[in-house]
């Protein structure tokens, strides 16, 4: 009864609270946010609505950019096959593996961001360089890592389907041939270290099946007795120590 009393009296200053909070509300003036288009009266005015535009494009493109020119790809291949490995479901969830992911991309990417951030984009906010010199470098410590981890044949198989000429240098190779062919060569080393992953686990799993068709137990999921074994072999080697550093070393 005396819960019952406690829980009312909750609810009614609950409510007047919310009252009070709505009158109080009604002489807060709320801003509003409107866009207006009008006509310019100069030149510069419509460049820099242009500017704004295009940084808003790149803000979008920003996922696609991280995946397509980056170790993402790669990294979040591979921690989904080490999951789909210790049939774990969802465990670690998406979530995590994708801010796992991310870091590691950052830690892997970081010499790059440091001669960026250096050689380009610092001397650009000191106007010590045009913003197309800042682009052009910027891409070119880009290509630099994205040609150290393409495969030969990808990037011949990419210049004979556009029918371009082949080039002498890697400097001759043109961003629409090395972008495709970098994301063709780190899906296949993913798929590469995900079927080394595999292999012990795989190993479990027909040790379990055998040993229960052996034994006469038809009925018995093979996958739920192979499951703890997966577990204390991954904690026992410290998976997740040799996945990460397999994974860095694999961009060296």
């Amino acid at each position: 009864m005396k819960f019952r009393r406690t829980l009312i009296f909750a609810f009614l200053v609950g409510m007047l609270s919310l009252g009070v909070f709505g009158v109080y509300a009604q002489n807060i003036p709320i801003p509003s946010v409107s866009i207006n288009f009008g006509e310019s009266q100069n030149p510069k005015d419509v460049a820099f609505t242009l500017q704004i535009l295009f940084i808003l494009t790149i803000l979008t493109l920003a996922p696609a950019i991280v995946i397509m020119l980056t170790s993402f790809t790669r990294i979040v291949i591979v921690l989904a096959f080490v999951r789909q490995a210790l049939a774990t479901q969802q465990i670690p969830p998406n979530q995590v593996l994708i801010a796992l992911s991310l870091f590691l991309t950052f830690f892997v990417m970081s010499p790059v961001i440091d001669n960026i951030n250096g050689n380009a984009f610092q001397p650009y906010l000191k106007g010590e360089m045009t913003q197309a010199a800042a682009f052009d470098t910027s891409l070119g410590y880009l290509r630099e890592f994205m040609i150290k981890q393409t495969r030969p044949n990808d990037i011949a198989l990419f210049i004979h389907l556009s029918r371009s000429a082949q080039p002498t240098v890697a400097a001759d190779i043109p961003n629409t041939v090395l972008i495709p062919a970098f994301i063709l060569s780190e899906i296949k080393t993913a798929f590469q270290l995900g079927f080394v992953i595999f292999i012990p686990f795989l190993i479990i799993d027909l040790v379990v099946a055998s040993t229960l068709i052996s034994m006469g137990m038809l009925l018995l999921p093979p996958i739920l007795i192979s499951f703890p074994f997966k577990l204390l072999l991954f904690i026992m080697v410290d998976g997740w120590h040799l996945i990460t550093r397999s994974l860095v070393y694999s961009f060296r």
